[in-house]
């Protein structure tokens, strides 16, 4: 099985960002009895709450409250969940450009969650970390 990229210039050098399209809110919930799987994008079982990431429009149909809309950028390098630096490097580019990130690590890719209005900018400084 093929585990990802460990060496942090080979991460940066081939980071790929993607902006995927729409928007996606974090909501939590008690119960995901009514909730359809396949509408989920991430989900954190927290000892509060489960915390979801979802599709605007996938909350407002469910009637979940949500604060944050934000756009989803996937880093399209095949990182390993072992690879040091790479979240430490572009929090520090994006933190330089004033712009917060909230992360989710899966096991192929990184995936970047940031207020919508701070999207282009994001996906400039990405882009620039590859230079």
């Amino acid at each position: 099985m093929t585990t990802g990229e460990t060496n942090l210039n080979t991460l940066l050098k081939n980071i790929s960002p993607v902006l995927n399209e729409g928007d996606y809110v974090y909501c939590t919930t008690t119960s995901l009895n009514n909730i359809n799987a396949d509408d989920i994008i991430a989900f954190f079982k927290e000892q509060e709450a489960v915390t979801l990431i979802l599709k605007k429009e996938t909350a407002d149909k469910l009637n979940l409250e949500y604060s944050y809309i934000a756009a989803w950028i996937t880093l399209t390098i095949h990182s390993s969940l072992e690879a040091p630096g790479l979240t430490a490097a572009f929090a520090t580019a994006l933190v330089k450009e004033n712009i917060s990130c909230n992360v989710v690590a899966a096991y192929y890719h990184d995936h970047i969650f940031v207020t919508k209005k701070d999207a282009e900018r994001t996906m400039l400084t990405l882009r620039k970390l590859a230079e």
